[in-house]
């Protein structure tokens, strides 16, 4: 019974920080950890506008999807928006509700050095995300800077928990993930979907979630509770660095739905087209 109530709990620790608020905040790391690797980042509030984006606009004439796309090569379809929009509601209240209280707390209690040094410990985790995506896309130099951080980071800066590679700009490459391989081979976003627990993406994004848990070592934590757990706690932390981001975002857009839904499909194709 005890194990059974653990796995809830951390289950909801987990999935309410990969909500709609964390999922599309994330890059915005404080300048002492330097890097911290997210499949979405958070979008400049620049881009959070409600002018014509890529996504279709709900007053759009009625065309063809396959004739608006030819004309608007940013159009990604949503053709599921009822339920992108409940899940969009969804998951920011389980932002509001548990991530961002749980988050507040640890930040109170735990000194900023300890918590960047946990956030640099899960970001090298994931060296081997970026480094096959640098490989699968042909970017040998890319690929060799981030096994030198790697490297560099897992001895100098003990298993990670330091950062001394963030003082060389050829060990700090652009972030790649298998997302942005597939994008880059020429396959199209599919159409846009908001997914429970874990926010926005589109169907290329998602198949390309599911390579990327394949190279992620926290994915083969044994038992499950031990999983949940140390998930929760990446979660939280990294949400420490970050909280009043995403309310920003969303205050300053009109109709925030379509505004984060334009933000990552623009921020999407940026990525790929670094």
């Amino acid at each position: 019974m005890i194990n059974i109530l653990t796995v809830f709990i951390s289950g909801c620790f987990l999935l309410a920080g990969c909500a709609h608020g964390p999922a599309v905040a994330p890059s915005a790391a404080p300048a002492d950890a330097s890097f911290h690797q997210s499949p979405e980042a958070l979008p400049d509030p620049s881009a959070i506008t409600d002018s014509p984006g890529p996504g279709r606009q709900s007053n759009e004439a009625a065309v063809p999807d396959e004739v608006f796309e030819e004309e608007n090569p940013g159009y990604v379809a949503d053709p599921i928006e009822p339920w992108n929009r409940a899940m969009f509601h969804f998951n920011d209240k389980l932002y509001f509700w548990i991530l961002k209280p749980l988050a507040k707390g640890y930040r109170a209690v735990v000194p900023r050095l300890a918590r960047t040094g946990v956030q640099n410990f899960f970001a090298n985790l994931t060296a081997p995300v970026r480094f096959m995506g640098c490989l699968l896309q042909g970017k040998g130099d890319a690929a060799g800077g981030e096994f030198s951080r790697f490297f560099m980071n897992t001895t100098v800066g003990v298993l990670g928990f330091g950062n001394p590679a963030k003082d060389y700009p050829e060990m700090n490459p652009p972030e790649e993930d298998f997302g942005q391989t597939l994008g880059s081979y020429g396959i199209g976003n599919g159409f846009y979907i908001v997914w429970p627990f874990i926010g926005p993406s589109t169907l290329r994004d998602s198949i390309g979630r599911l390579g990327d848990s394949f190279l992620n070592p926290v994915s083969y934590v044994r038992p499950l509770e031990a999983y949940l757990g140390v998930r929760s706690f990446d979660t939280v932390n990294d949400t420490s660095f970050r909280i009043g981001d995403y309310e920003s975002i969303k205050d300053a857009a009109i109709t925030p739905y379509e505004a984060f839904r334009d933000a990552y499909i623009q921020h999407r194709k940026k990525k790929i087209n670094e």
